[in-house]
C-alpha cells in the first residue's frame, strides 16, 4: 500500500501556521457584508502568537545570535509566553517568562507544563506593568550567563512572521479579493507584516488597527485595561511611527460582548482582544456594505474561561450585570444600547 505523507507535520512546531479562514454568516446583523474569520487558535499552542514565538528562536539560532546551551528571557503576558515555551521545549533550550498579576493562571500553568520557569513582577514600574516585565528581563539578563532577550517589542522576526505566514495565507485563500483586514493591536507585529505584505503586491485593502482604550499606542493615553494582549501600556519599539489605514478603539466590555455574541451565534469561543475585533467590525457595519472583510482572531476563548466568560468576573470588574450582559450580547445595535444605558 502506498501512502502519501505530504501533509503530515515534522514534530509540533512544523503544525504552526495554515489556519482555518472561516465564513461568519450570523454574527453582523448586515447580510451584506462578508466577514472572515482567521482562527488563529487553531495553532498548537494555542494562539497567532506561535509564529513569531517559532520564527524569532530559529532565526536567532540560524544566526548564531541563540545557542543551544542559552536561557531565553521573555516579557508575555500570556501567548507570547505560551508559544516559546513550546517553541523552547522543542528546541531543548531553557525558558524564563517573565509575567505580572494580569496573567492567567491558566495560562500560567500551561508554561510551567512545558517546562519553563515563571517568574512575578508584583508592582507596575511608573504605573505600567510591561515596563515592570521588561525592567525584570533585563535583570535576569544580567544574571543569566549566556542569556538570549528574543524581545518580541522590537524583533522585526516578529512582523516578519506574519508577513510570511498569516498574511500570505489570508491573501492566498481569497486569491487576493478582499477589501479590508481587521487586527488586533499590542507590539504591532501582526498589524505590521500583514501591512507590508499587501502594500507590496499593491492590494487595495484597507488596514484597521483595533487598540484598547486606555492604551499608550498610536497617541492614546494611558488608561487600566483588563483584556491581556490588546493595547500597551508602554509604546513597544516596534509600534513607534506606525501608521495604518484606521485606529480604532475599544473598550473592555466591547470586547467581552464580542466574545459572548461570538459564543451565542457562531458556536465559536474566541478570546478577549478577537471579541474586541469582532465589534470593531459591527461598529462599522453602515460603511462595510458590500465589502469582505477578514478579522484576525488572536485565540481562543477557552483562556478567558474565569474572566471574560465569568459573568461573576464582569460584574466586579466591569461594573456590567450577567442580565445587561445577556441583551447587550443579544442586541443587533449595541452600541445604541450602550448610548441609552448611559
Amino acid at each position: 500500500m502506498q501512502h502519501n505523507y505530504e501533509d503530515v507535520s515534522d514534530g509540533v512546531l512544523d503544525a504552526i501556521g495554515n489556519t482555518p479562514l472561516i465564513r461568519l454568516n450570523r454574527f453582523l446583523a448586515n447580510p451584506r457584508i462578508e466577514l472572515y474569520a482567521k482562527l488563529e487558535a487553531a495553532n498548537p499552542g494555542g494562539s497567532a502568537k506561535d509564529r513569531p514565538a517559532r520564527f524569532m528562536l530559529e532565526e536567532a539560532l540560524r544566526r548564531g545570535d541563540l545557542r543551544s546551551d542559552s536561557t531565553v528571557i521573555e516579557s508575555s503576558s500570556g501567548n507570547m509566553g505560551i508559544g516559546l515555551a513550546q517553541a523552547c521545549r522543542f528546541h531543548g533550550l531553557k525558558f524564563i517568562c517573565v509575567v505580572d498579576p494580569r496573567a492567567q493562571q491558566q495560562n500560567l500553568d500551561i508554561i510551567k507544563a512545558l517546562g519553563a520557569e515563571v517568574v512575578m513582577v508584583t508592582e507596575p514600574l511608573g504605573g505600567d506593568f510591561l515596563a515592570a516585565r521588561i525592567a525584570k528581563v533585563c535583570e535576569l539578563l544580567e544574571h543569566n550567563v549566556n542569556s538570549f532577550w528574543p524581545n518580541q517589542y522590537a524583533n522585526a522576526d516578529n512582523p516578519r512572521s506574519h508577513h510570511e505566514g498569516t498574511i500570505r495565507e489570508i491573501d492566498e485563500a481569497l486569491q487576493g479579493g478582499f477589501d479590508v483586514l481587521f487586527v488586533a493591536t499590542s507590539s504591532t507585529g501582526t498589524a505590521q507584516g500583514c501591512r507590508d505584505y499587501l502594500r507590496q503586491r499593491s492590494r487595495d485593502v484597507r488596514v484597521i488597527a483595533v487598540d484598547a482604550e486606555g492604551s499608550v499606542l498610536f497617541g492614546g493615553s494611558a488608561g487600566p485595561r483588563h483584556i491581556p494582549g490588546l493595547g500597551a501600556g508602554k509604546e513597544p519599539k516596534l509600534a513607534v511611527g506606525q501608521l495604518f489605514d484606521d485606529v480604532n478603539r475599544v473598550s473592555d466590555l466591547d470586547c467581552v460582548v464580542g466574545c459572548r455574541r461570538a459564543a451565542l451565534r457562531e458556536a465559536m469561543l474566541v478570546g478577549g482582544s478577537a471579541g474586541g475585533v469582532l465589534m470593531t467590525v459591527s461598529r462599522m457595519q453602515d460603511e462595510l456594505v458590500g465589502k469582505r472583510c477578514v478579522a484576525i482572531l488572536h485565540d481562543s476563548g477557552t483562556r478567558y474561561l474565569q474572566t471574560v466568560f465569568n459573568d461573576q468576573w464582569v460584574q466586579e470588574s466591569l461594573g456590567c450585570d450577567a442580565t445587561t450582559l445577556r441583551q447587550l450580547a443579544e442586541s443587533d445595535d449595541y452600541y445604541a444600547e450602550r448610548r441609552c444605558q448611559k
